[in-house]
């Protein structure tokens, strides 16, 4: 997922939206108790509460005498349990409720790659199409990995025949809005892509070797970091792809 962070010297920079490194879960039985004890102890102050004023009325009124056979049984039990409850605390400390565990989530390191559209909807028959795309995303995710898309402004009169913008282009590859860049009208998409593969520590899915940007970005010349691929047999090959980790 791309996020524009402002076009610093003529370039633009993107950067991918991971996981957030701090998240925490919470013993599910913990909260239940927590939330049981807090119920009784609120019933209890209740049942207290009614229980005595009841007997005070009954004293006060002769005619509801009989009701003080239930109703000081009930404020002397939970006057007791309620007791019981505040005598284990130490002076100054709140009730003893267990507290909530944090246990942080062990997460999988987060595999990053950029494909790069305008050249992948080529990979079928070399006409543009959203097929390749698809499959291309679809073969990604198996494999673990966050896909972004970028495409030349051009992209969707290729496709079909009229300009999409970054909206239109991730509903159609059912990808969120921030996971699919359309490049602005007059710059080349490659030194984006490439911009923002070094950003966030991607490769980057291409047939095209961007020869004329080897001077700026070396990293091209390193192995896996372009991912060639194509169709054998109707089945989809990705060469190089880094297996995902465990």
């Amino acid at each position: 997922m791309f996020e524009r962070k402002g076009p610093p010297q003529g370039g633009l920079f993107l950067v991918l939206d991971g996981l957030a490194d701090d998240r925490s879960i919470y013993s599910v039985m913990d909260i239940l108790i927590v939330s049981v004890r807090r119920v009784t102890l609120l019933f209890l102050f209740l049942v207290a509460f009614l229980s005595t004023l009841l007997t005070v009325f009954a004293l006060l009124e002769p005619a509801w005498s009989d009701i003080i056979l239930v109703s000081l049984p009930c404020a002397l039990a939970s006057a007791f349990l309620l007791g019981q409850l505040f005598r284990k605390r130490q002076p100054g400390q709140k009730l003893d409720l267990p507290k909530l565990q944090s246990k942080p989530v062990k997460q999988k390191p987060l595999k990053r790659v950029v494909i790069d559209g305008s050249n992948v909807m080529h990979w079928r028959d070399g006409e543009p199409s959203f097929d390749p795309l698809h499959d291309v995303i679809r073969k990604l995710k198996v494999l673990g990995f966050t896909p972004g898309v970028m495409f030349d402004a051009n992209a969707g009169y290729l496709l079909e025949g009229r300009y999409l913008d970054d909206a239109a282009m991730a509903a159609r590859l059912r990808l969120p809005e921030n996971a699919v860049v359309v490049v602005e009208k007059g710059r080349p998409a490659d030194p984006v892509i490439l911009a923002a593969a070094r950003d966030i520590g991607a490769v980057v899915v291409s047939n095209d070797r961007y020869r004329d940007w080897e001077a700026d970005f070396p990293e091209i010349r390193e192995r896996g970091f372009l991912v060639c691929g194509g169709y054998k047999s109707g089945a989809l090959n990705l060469n190089g792809i880094p297996q995902q980790t465990s």
